[in-house]
């Protein structure tokens, strides 16, 4: 992927060497430990004080454990080079859709990426660098804990730095549809429905974000041709690797369709090639393809 040569955002805050903007504390791995045995030794839930020295106690809505931390191969190599080339992605995010948005007669508010070790508060909660990176609409902030590359190539097998732009790419798409209200509309469509049901429109959200990343590419390649060859089969293989189906086959031996809450390999892939092949807003509702 052409990236160096990018524009970098001044959206990042970089919250890697100290205190959360708001009070929450930062722990390293020295200070989660400590806090755990603390709990144990009090008979307290270590949880619970995590969530008040993290000064929220809302879960954020994230998915599956990232434990590893490092970074990804085939993609910048020093943490600074890292959080460098995530600025320019998230630069190259806010010239797609600020000029999408533009075209349609609205103004683009790009969102904050924070970068952050082991824990953050976010105004969701408390966000750990175990539950990957995440998108919290109440501040409209990106939170990612950059260790999460080195888990994407190595538990999920899918290297390289367009994979990891994708990453970046899906969360930026969660703002997108938090600016154009399709996030408030979820809350009002779940109401009331089934855990089933929930976890059905949930996929339809993630799927769309998926189809809003590939809008990214799409629009990022013909305006600043940042594709190398390559690059798109590491994008589709970072999909499949995060699908429902294949997380649930690894970790539990079993796949249970009812319980996806962002959709199969499959169903990831199809959605991301489809806006990095289209381009537009209109071919990315999933909610229409499903009837809603």
């Amino acid at each position: 992927m052409r990236w160096r040569e990018g524009r970098r955002s001044e959206n990042v805050e970089d919250l890697r060497g100290g205190r959360s903007p708001g009070g929450g504390m930062r722990l390293g791995l020295g200070g989660l430990v400590a806090v755990v045995a603390v709990g144990w030794l009090l008979g307290a839930d270590p949880v619970a004080l995590l969530q008040m020295l993290a000064g929220g106690a809302q879960t954020v809505d994230v998915r599956e454990p990232y434990p590893d931390a490092g970074q990804g191969a085939g993609a910048p190599g020093a943490p600074d080079e890292a959080a460098d080339f995530v600025s320019v992605v998230l630069a190259d995010t806010e010239d797609t859709w600020g000029e999408i948005f533009s075209a349609g007669g609205a103004r683009y508010q790009p969102p904050k990426l924070v970068l952050f070790t082991d824990l953050v508060r976010s105004a969701c909660g408390m966000g750990q660098s175990a539950m990957g990176p995440f998108y919290c609409p109440r501040d409209a902030k990106v939170y990612i804990d950059l260790g999460f590359y080195r888990d994407l190539r190595d538990r999920f097998h899918a290297p390289g730095d367009f994979a990891q732009a994708y990453v970046i790419a899906h969360e930026v798409g969660h703002h997108v549809q938090n600016l154009l209200g399709t996030s408030d509309k979820l809350e009002h469509l779940r109401a009331g429905r089934s855990r089933e049901d929930q976890n059905a429109l949930s996929v339809l959200l993630e799927l769309q974000a998926d189809c809003y990343a590939g809008i990214w590419a799409n629009h990022a390649n013909r305006a600043r041709q940042i594709l190398e060859q390559g690059d798109v089969e590491e994008g589709l293989n970072a999909a499949a690797a995060i699908g429902d189906d294949r997380i649930q086959r690894e970790t539990q031996g079993t796949v249970v369709p009812e319980s996806f809450t962002h959709g199969s390999s499959r169903q990831r892939v199809d959605w991301f090639r489809r806006g990095l092949e289209n381009g537009t807003v209109e071919a990315c509702d999933t909610f229409a393809s499903a009837g809603l």
